[in-house]
């Protein structure tokens, strides 16, 4: 029987044996919302346990997204803004919201705020814990700022992440984020970065060149 092992291609896993068959999973895909996959998300969310915060999602102390009831109307609350990118923004608070799928399980979340606000920044995001170390935060967040320019008419993005996780720090920088300084904020000690939109999609033409 030959051997099987693993091997990381952007934001896929990729099954690779000695034979030189390739085994390969579904593509991750960036997708809105939905209540076809609430036990999907509730595996994801418990994932991270009780306490803490994932990023990407939008969730609140106040949510109920046990109960189908409560997932539909949170569901629908994420997503009643959403809109074409170029076409004019609502004026209320909203954004695009994207959840991280890869055969019909949900892996993380990532979110373009299309209000600005400094103490977030544009763009948050999360992968579940038994995710990580598979390049699906860095696939998402290059495949979000693709989007940014279209949906928003801006140069640069902000992102934000804790000071003490490395990991998104140094996806953020792979994505050409510039650090601009550590602010100290509500949850504690943030890093700032900001993302210049031409350099990013420069970085990205040439990975895929390479790729190639």
């Amino acid at each position: 029987m030959p051997v099987v092992r693993n091997a990381r291609i952007g934001g896929q896993q990729r099954l690779v044996s000695q034979s030189g068959s390739h085994y390969r999973r579904r593509m991750p895909e960036l997708i809105l919302p939905t209540t076809s996959l609430h036990a999907a998300f509730l595996q994801c969310r418990d994932d991270w346990g009780p306490g803490l915060h994932e990023d990407g999602f939008g969730l609140d102390a106040a949510a109920d997204v046990d109960s189908p009831d409560g997932f539909a109307a949170w569901v629908h609350q994420r997503v009643r803004l959403t809109h074409p990118a170029g076409t004019p923004c609502p004026h209320e608070k909203h954004g695009s919201p994207r959840w991280i799928v890869e055969d019909g399980q949900v892996l993380g979340g990532i979110a373009l705020r299309h209000v600005f606000d400094d103490r977030f920044g544009h763009i948050g995001y999360g992968i579940r814990p038994s995710a990580r170390r598979r390049g699906l935060a860095n696939w998402a967040l290059g495949q979000m700022l693709r989007e940014v320019r279209a949906a928003l008419r801006i140069d640069r993005v902000l992102i934000l992440c804790r000071a003490d996780n490395i990991a998104s720090a140094r996806t953020i920088e792979r994505n050409g984020g510039i650090l601009e300084g550590i602010r100290d904020a509500e949850d504690g000690p943030v890093r700032r970065y900001w993302i210049d939109l031409d350099r990013a999609e420069s970085r990205s033409s040439r990975s895929r060149q390479i790729d190639e």
